[in-house]
């Protein structure tokens, strides 16, 4: 059974930095695109970033430059770091994983999501 838990949420001042991690259990897939997304309140969810199992990165507009996507394959871990953060950016930050033979995909995201994680609260206050 896949399972992605994120933790690393929090609260923080516009300009400041968070750090999301996501642990991966069960997953085995050798080709496949992880990635973060977003909702916030009121609005639909939304790319932010991904990764692909080559190490091909996608952005959403909004988040180049700032946000980092990076994954340690000897922890099994997915991890997104947040620098400059705007209010904007508040929002629920979900962690997902594609099935096999998937790819990134313009935007933040990838061609396909399978696996989901319960998400984690990024608050930013100005």
């Amino acid at each position: 059974q896949v399972q992605l838990v994120e933790s690393g949420g929090g609260s923080v001042q516009a300009g400041g930095s968070l750090r999301l991690s996501c642990v991966v259990s069960g997953y085995k897939n050798s080709h496949y695109c992880m990635g973060w997304f977003r909702q916030a309140p009121g609005k639909s969810r939304e790319g932010g970033a991904a990764i692909d199992n080559y190490g091909r990165t996608t952005y959403d507009d909004s988040v180049k430059g700032r946000f980092t996507i990076s994954q340690d394959n000897a922890k099994n871990t997915l991890n997104l770091q947040m620098n400059s953060l705007k209010r904007e950016d508040t929002a629920m930050y979900y962690c997902a994983a594609s099935s096999w033979g998937q790819t990134v995909a313009p935007g933040g995201g990838c061609t396909e999501t399978r696996y989901w994680g319960q998400g984690t609260q990024v608050s930013v206050s100005s």
